[in-house]
């Protein structure tokens, strides 16, 4: 069965595309100024940073996402999603820190860092509302 996206999906799904496409040109961008050394200086942190533009703009699509959908089941869906998404990246970020201060694990996470782990989070809660509520209703 296949459900018509609401007005709000719709917006959602353009703001991902650009923001996605924004996240891999500046980090291609970057990557390869610091690839060549030209990042010196403060200028390489403003370089280091702009592909983290776009991640937090993904952080402000999914939100306009809930405060747009005019169905309340949906909107309902998609905070489920939300807490479940935060739950999850807080409970394997303290885990790793943890181990990270016992000397189990080397430091860093290899650029899987909390935002990915959110993101990762978002399929769990799909998850959980298809299992709990028999849909995952959509988008987010």
């Amino acid at each position: 069965m296949s459900r018509k996206m609401s007005p709000a999906a719709r917006r959602y799904t353009l703001r991902l595309a650009v923001l996605m496409t924004a996240y891999v040109g500046l980090l291609f961008f970057a990557r390869t100024i610091f690839d060549h050394g030209m990042a010196h200086g403060p200028i390489a942190y403003i370089l280091a940073l702009l592909p983290a533009l776009p991640i937090i703009g993904v952080f402000w699509a999914v939100m306009r996402l809930i405060v747009e959908e005019t169905d309340e089941f949906v909107r309902l869906l998609h905070v489920r999603q939300c807490l479940v998404a935060t739950g999850f990246c807080l409970t394997v970020m303290t885990i790793w820190e943890w181990l990270q201060n016992f000397d189990l694990v080397a430091s860093g996470n290899g650029g899987f860092g909390a935002a990915f782990f959110w993101f990762a989070g978002l399929g769990v809660g799909a998850l959980y509302n298809r299992l709990t509520l028999g849909t995952a209703g959509g988008c987010a």
